[in-house]
C-alpha cells in the first residue's frame, strides 16, 4: 500500500501545487454557495476542475476505476456489485453494437469501458477534466477497448457534438455535480436522437431529510463542500427538471431500497464486512491512509497539502455513510426517460 500510494501521489500531484490548489477550491466553492451571477457556469467550471485534479488520484487508490455505489447483495464482492449496477443500466437501455451512446461525466472511464464491454456498444465519455481523460485514453489503450470508447473533452453543459447525435445517454453519479438539472438535462436531450433513451443514478435528499434539523443540514453541507456538489437535489426537483426539458418519464425509483436481504450501500464506507477490496474505502482503512500520508508529506514525498485534501475526503466519506444510515440520502435514485419521436 504505501509503494502504490506514495508513486499515485507522487507522479500525479507532485507538480500541481496541491496546498494552493485546496484553498483556491474551497474559496471558490464558498463563492459559488453564496451568490448567484451571470458567470455562475465559469466558476462551476472551475470548481469541478480544481476538485477533481485535487482528488482523482485519490478515488482510484481508495475505490476503484468505477467512481460509485451500488446495491449488493449476500456473497455479492464489492467489485461484482459495481459491475452489476454497470451491467443493469446497460440492459434496461438497450444498448447494444452499432448503438452511438454518451456517457455523461465519464470520470476516468470505468463503467464506460465496463458497459462497452458488456453490450458492445461504441460510448463517448464526455469529461471537461484532461486528467482524469488522459487516464481514461490510457486505461481504454490498455483494455483494448479503443475500438469502443473515445472521449469528448469538454463541459457537459455544452458538449461538443451535433444534435440528435446520439441513440442513448446514461450518467452515473455525475450529473450531481451540474449546477442545475435543468441545464444538463436540456443539453442531455439535445444530443438524444427522437425515442432516444437517457438513463442515470443520481444524488438526492430523500423524504426523510429534514431541512430544519441542524445534524441533517450538517451531513449535507459536508457531503456538498468535501464531495464536491454546488447542490444536492430531491427526487421531485429531479423529476420536474426532466418534464420541464422535454422528457418522457418511463420509471424512476431509489435503488437504495431493495427486497430481500441486502447490504447497505454505504457500508464500504463504515468499516463492517471488511475485504481485500474494500478494506481502504473503510474508516479504519481511511485512517491508515491518512497516516501514512502525513509520514508522506513530512518525508517531502508527497506535496504538501496532500493531508489536507485526504482529511476533506474522509469527512466526506463519513458524512455520506451517516446519511445513508438516516436514509436522508441516496447515490442511486434511477431515473429513465425517453426523448419523444
Amino acid at each position: 500500500m504505501p509503494v502504490k500510494l506514495s508513486r499515485a501521489l507522487r507522479n500525479k500531484l507532485s507538480a500541481s501545487g496541491v496546498a494552493a490548489a485546496f484553498r483556491e477550491y474551497e474559496h471558490r466553492f464558498r463563492m459559488e454557495k453564496r451568490k448567484k451571477s451571470e458567470d455562475g457556469e465559469r466558476h462551476y467550471k472551475e470548481v469541478n476542475n480544481l476538485y477533481y485534479d485535487l482528488v482523482t488520484d485519490f478515488y482510484e487508490y481508495g475505490w476503484g476505476k468505477s467512481f460509485h455505489f451500488a446495491p449488493r447483495v449476500p456473497g455479492e464482492s464489492f467489485k461484482a456489485s459495481l459491475a452489476r449496477h454497470e451491467h443493469y443500466l446497460a440492459h434496461v437501455l438497450g444498448l447494444k453494437p452499432g448503438m452511438v451512446v454518451a456517457d455523461i461525466g465519464s470520470g476516468i472511464g470505468g463503467p464506460l469501458l465496463e458497459i462497452a464491454r458488456f453490450s458492445g456498444t461504441k460510448i463517448v465519455g464526455v469529461n471537461s477534466n484532461a486528467r482524469q481523460i488522459e487516464r481514461a485514453r490510457q486505461l481504454t489503450e490498455e483494455a483494448g477497448l479503443t475500438h469502443l470508447a473515445e472521449y469528448s473533452h469538454c463541459d457537459f453543459l455544452h458538449v461538443e457534438a451535433s444534435d440528435e447525435s446520439f441513440d442513448a445517454a446514461y450518467s452515473i453519479e455525475a450529473t450531481c455535480i451540474a449546477p442545475d438539472k435543468v441545464s444538463v438535462y436540456g443539453e442531455i436531450f439535445r444530443l438524444l436522437k427522437p425515442g432516444g433513451e437517457f438513463g442515470a443514478y443520481e444524488y438526492c435528499l430523500t423524504e426523510r431529510f429534514d431541512d430544519q434539523n441542524p445534524h441533517h443540514l450538517k451531513i449535507k453541507a459536508n457531503i456538498e463542500l468535501w464531495g464536491g456538489l454546488l447542490v444536492i437535489d430531491d427526487y421531485q426537483t429531479v423529476d420536474e427538471a426532466l418534464r420541464t426539458v422535454g422528457f418522457e418519464m418511463l420509471e424512476t425509483r431509489d435503488l437504495a431500497a431493495q427486497d430481500g436481504p441486502s447490504i447497505p450501500w454505504w457500508q464500504p464506507l463504515a468499516g463492517s464486512g471488511l475485504s481485500l477490496t474494500t478494506i481502504r474505502s473503510s474508516s479504519i482503512g481511511r485512517r491508515a491512509t491518512r497516516t501514512l500520508i502525513r509520514a508522506l508529506e513530512a518525508a517531502h514525498v508527497a506535496p504538501r497539502g496532500t493531508t489536507r485534501v485526504a482529511e476533506g475526503l474522509n469527512q466526506c466519506a463519513t458524512a455520506i455513510a451517516e446519511a445513508g444510515r438516516l436514509g436522508i440520502f441516496t447515490p442511486m435514485y434511477f431515473i429513465r426517460a425517453r426523448k419523444p419521436i
